[in-house]
């Protein structure tokens, strides 16, 4: 856990040849569970900041993610450190024209309903990868880099913004499966 001497540094917005809007490059993630793997720190170089949709679950997993770009992240059902007081339920965040509603919990919408012009509603808490047009927003669910859970895949995603456009993928991160344990058979 923890920065990596060397770490990448936020890349600086810019513009495409063909559009002089500048992009935007996120990284998405949550439900890392106070750990850090390598593997997510990869698949974040570049970006331009990070957002956290909750289970951080510690301060320095927040502090290794802003040795790579500035961090938005929103309190999850896990996070109850002091640090995470600090940590809003839900947030409006605004990159270019397109604005992100963050949210560790889909279940939580009805009760913490997105504003109207949010076109991204970012969720975590199932682990799940997801990432679904909706008739009024986008619902995208990063999955989680932390520890495997089921056969879930270890992945988080990126989005790219281009004015008032986007475009959201999920990175796969490449961990091995557990291990098998082996089962003892009576004689």
């Amino acid at each position: 856990r923890g920065g990596r001497a060397g770490a990448a540094r936020a890349a600086e917005p810019h513009a495409s040849p063909t559009d002089p809007e500048p992009v935007i490059e996120l990284g998405i993630t949550g439900d890392t569970h106070d750990l850090v793997r390598p593997e997510l720190l990869d698949a974040l170089i570049g970006v331009h900041a990070i957002v956290h949709v909750g289970d951080v679950c510690d301060a320095p997993t927040l502090a290794a993610l802003s040795d790579i770009a500035p961090v938005t992240a929103v309190r999850g059902n896990n996070d109850v450190e002091p640090f995470a007081s600090t940590l809003p339920e839900a947030r409006l965040v605004r990159f270019e024209q397109v604005a992100l509603w963050l949210c560790h919990d889909a279940n939580d919408l009805q009760r913490l309903p997105p504003p109207e012009d949010a076109a991204l509603v970012v969720v975590g808490h199932s682990h799940k990868p997801v990432l679904e047009a909706r008739p009024h927003f986008t619902l995208l669910n990063p999955g989680s880099p932390g520890r495997r859970r089921f056969s879930l895949p270890v992945c988080c995603a990126r989005v790219t913004i281009n004015g008032n456009r986007f475009t959201a993928r999920h990175v796969h991160l490449n961990v091995p499966p557990p291990k098998q344990r082996s089962r003892r058979t009576s004689p």
